[in-house]
């Protein structure tokens, strides 16, 4: 899959569009009847106006252009998808055969999990929140702190986590995959070229390109698309306070964020703050407190929020990142239109046929056992 392909669900093309009985009285002498009262009007919410064509390509700009320094996109096969949505649905990946990627990025609840710390082998709890899967491919960088800079430099580390799949080493991934005669064949039909085909790099390739094709196309592109009423009148209100306030600064790109590194706590000192983020990957004095800004897309659907899951619900979030990031605290209207913008983002989930757990194929004598060591 190209890149063109990969943000045709965000194409930001500016187009401008346009927008904008009495009774007789009856010829006989019969006594006039007393009209009737007219029925109330019910009030109705303002439609939303069309913004001219340079309003809309001046907002545009601010979510089209992908993050620098990105690492170039492959092209993807339809055969390495296909393995790469049944990897990713499949447990024997973890040491006891209980976690799967799914289990943490459930792909029907918006990649998430909705908890604060998600569990794993042994109902582990990691340090920092599971963050959203979709639209991972438009990130800078994987993980809060960076540490990985593809989707398949992702795919690998949880799968040898301790705390989340918890696989003793590569060898073990591998035999797993071996032993099962159907995973044989899917490897060698989606991998052709080279020697072996089942190893944990092409794993971990096959579910960089499944990740890959999980976008959620929403209403906020129709807006940028050219269909202007696709926001209301309080969504673009909201829309515009968040280029003015300066949320654009760090939410940018067609992930509406993920394009950059920013320090949690710019203008203010965040409180309780221990996490040091992109210090822990880099050990530059310069990275702690940073982490890779989160993508705004399905935030509504995403929480709780923060690399921590500290903050429950979306209005707290705002005036957070309106006080720490931007010194600034932000009016009840001010939070309401935001918000509303915000849940512009929510997207369409891909069809279930897509992201549902597809059947697996079952385990042979040679499949190492559970170990729930």
């Amino acid at each position: 899959m190209t890149r063109n392909r990969l943000l045709l669900g965000f194409t930001l093309s500016v187009m401008g569009t346009g927008l904008f009985a009495g009774c007789e009285r009856s010829p006989d002498k019969a006594p006039e009847a007393k009209p009737a009262a007219p029925a109330p009007v019910a009030e109705q919410a303002p439609k939303p106006t069309a913004p001219d064509a340079a309003a809309v390509a001046k907002l545009a700009s601010h979510f089209f252009q992908a993050p620098r320094n990105q690492a170039p996109l492959p092209d993807d096969t339809a055969e390495q998808v296909a393995l790469g949505r049944m990897l990713f649905h499949e447990p024997r990946l973890s040491k006891n055969h209980d976690v799967s990627c799914n289990s943490c990025h459930g792909l029907d609840t918006f990649g998430v999990d909705n908890k604060a710390l998600s569990e794993g082998h042994k109902k582990q709890k990691g340090s920092r929140n599971s963050p959203t899967v979709y639209n991972a491919a438009h990130y800078i960088a994987q993980f809060w702190d960076g540490r990985a800079a593809t989707l398949e430099a992702q795919a690998e580390g949880p799968m040898m986590n301790p705390v989340e799949m918890a696989m003793p080493d590569a060898k073990r991934v591998e035999a797993t995959l071996s032993s099962i005669p159907e995973y044989s064949t899917r490897f060698r039909t989606a991998f052709p070229k080279g020697g072996k085909p089942v190893t944990l790099a092409n794993a971990a390739r096959a579910l960089a390109a499944f990740e890959r094709t999980l976008t959620t196309p929403s209403r906020f592109d129709r807006f940028l698309a050219g269909e202007h009423v696709a926001l209301s009148a309080q969504e673009q209100r909201g829309l515009e306070a968040f280029v003015t306030t300066g949320c654009t600064t760090c939410h940018n790109g067609p992930a509406v964020g993920g394009s950059s590194f920013q320090k949690l706590g710019l203008v203010e000192a965040y409180p309780a703050l221990t996490d040091a983020g992109r210090f822990d990957a880099t050990k530059n004095e310069d990275d702690r407190g940073y982490f890779r800004v989160p993508t705004l897309r399905n935030v509504e659907m995403t929480g709780p929020y923060l690399h921590d899951g500290s903050v429950k619900d979306l209005p707290t979030m705002v005036r957070l990142m309106g006080r720490y990031q931007l010194g600034r605290t932000l009016k009840d209207g001010e939070v309401d239109d935001l918000v509303a913008f915000l849940k512009s983002l929510t997207g369409e989930l891909p069809p279930t046929e897509r992201i549902s757990a597809p059947p697996l194929p079952p385990s042979t004598k040679r499949t190492p056992k559970p170990d729930p060591s």
